[in-house]
């Protein structure tokens, strides 16, 4: 389970700095349950493309890493 938390946080990582250059960023919170927990700040937290972001973006790159993953959700 630490391994798979591992990437997942490494994969968040790489994902940052795509968002912070548009004004926003994402905190990994937990992984629990094949549920990723993060949370979305700065312009993306009310972005109107949070949804897409989220999962075409976040989630699917996560869950083709680390396919135990099941959902990725932004808690506000």
């Amino acid at each position: 389970m630490k391994n798979e938390e591992q990437k997942i946080i490494e994969i968040i990582d790489r994902l940052k700095p795509f968002l912070i250059n548009d004004g926003g960023n994402v905190e990994f919170i937990k992984y629990e349950n094949h549920i990723v927990y993060i949370k979305m700040t700065g312009a993306c937290a009310n972005c109107a493309m949070l949804d897409v972001t989220l999962k075409d973006g976040i989630e699917a790159m996560i869950k083709d890493e680390v396919p135990t993953v099941e959902t990725v959700i932004n808690v506000e």
